[in-house]
């Protein structure tokens, strides 16, 4: 059922100005982490064979925003114990905010600095939007308040078109690889799988919690096995450190912003805002790492853009 639309929003991460300003922010700040995670790589000369080092540095990351979130959480005095509802079913919630966080955190993120390592910047950015259109189409199937219209046909057909068109122009604009794209679509599907599954996150503990758990635990579950597969920082400098931390940042406000904004808000309304995501990556990528920025690059952030857009426009 329903629930009608003359409430007044009950929290600021409802009310539609600052749930636009909070979208923006988180997808603002996580099209800057493509070029900031190559920058890093080189920094800490990791290179694109030494797959562990780049697992660790990703474990590394998260880990230490999820302790960041934690602790912002018990300062604020928020709930650590699950929801009455969820007590009902402790093995079951238990289960489901693991499931969550290997989705959202270590699955997600080992799959997207392999990927990233082994692909251009600004490609990878637009080729990740693909987590967009499969987040809609999830968000259809499993919730009533999102149905699958005209529009977001359209929308999707139009997104999928711009993703192809990343394989146009021959040599110029790279090939298809399984490392490389390969690995980033399999991050975008983990992440539009963690999406959807942020709604019962919030049914099961404070989400800020929830948000925590999931990079601090998914974190320590990269770290883990990349120094079991050898992986180390081979250099550590000033300026290598500064990349962490500012990664460290967009992990730690960029998943508080989104994965709250999901509890209380259609999907569909804080997806739209992800249609920054590559257009940010991809601008930044080319403007900090001197990547090439071929037509075909322009081309699917425009259409992956206008589909995110056709996809949310349609009239209530």
């Amino acid at each position: 059922m329903k629930s009608t639309i003359h409430h007044p929003p009950s929290t600021i991460f409802q009310h539609p100005v600052w749930a636009a300003v909070f979208a923006f922010t988180a997808a603002f700040l996580w099209g800057w982490a493509y070029p900031l995670i190559k920058l890093g790589f080189d920094e800490f000369e990791i290179t694109t064979d030494m797959t562990g080092s780049k697992v660790l540095f990703a474990g590394i990351r998260f880990f230490i925003s999820g302790v960041i979130v934690l602790t912002v959480a018990r300062t604020a005095h928020r709930s650590f114990a699950l929801k009455e509802t969820a007590k009902a079913n402790i093995w079951g919630s238990s289960l489901f905010l693991l499931a969550f966080t290997l989705l959202n955190t270590t699955l997600h993120y080992a799959c997207f600095y392999v990927g990233l390592s082994h692909s251009q910047g600004s490609r990878a950015a637009i080729l990740n939007s693909l987590s967009v259109f499969v987040l809609v189409i999830l968000a259809c199937m499993f919730f009533k308040s999102d149905r699958l219209t005209v529009w977001k046909t359209i929308g999707c057909i139009i997104g999928f078109t711009g993703i192809l068109s990343l394989n146009l122009g021959g040599d110029a604009s790279g090939a298809f690889t399984l490392l490389g794209d390969g690995m980033i679509i399999l991050n975008a599907l983990c992440g539009a799988c963690a999406g959807l599954m942020t709604r019962g996150v919030g049914q099961r503990v404070d989400v800020f919690v929830g948000t925590g758990y999931s990079l601090a635990i998914g974190g320590a579950l990269l770290m883990i096995p990349g120094m079991l597969m050898g992986g180390t920082l081979p250099r550590v400098t000033p300026l290598g450190l500064f990349y962490l931390l500012m990664l460290i940042g967009i992990s730690t406000i960029g998943f508080t912003l989104y994965n709250k904004l999901l509890t209380c808000n259609p999907v569909g309304k804080i997806a739209i805002w992800n249609s920054l995501i590559p257009v940010v990556g991809a601008v930044t990528s080319c403007l900090c790492l001197q990547e090439p920025f071929v037509w075909n690059y322009a081309l699917a952030a425009v259409l992956t853009t206008a589909g995110i857009y056709i996809i949310n426009r349609e009239k209530k």
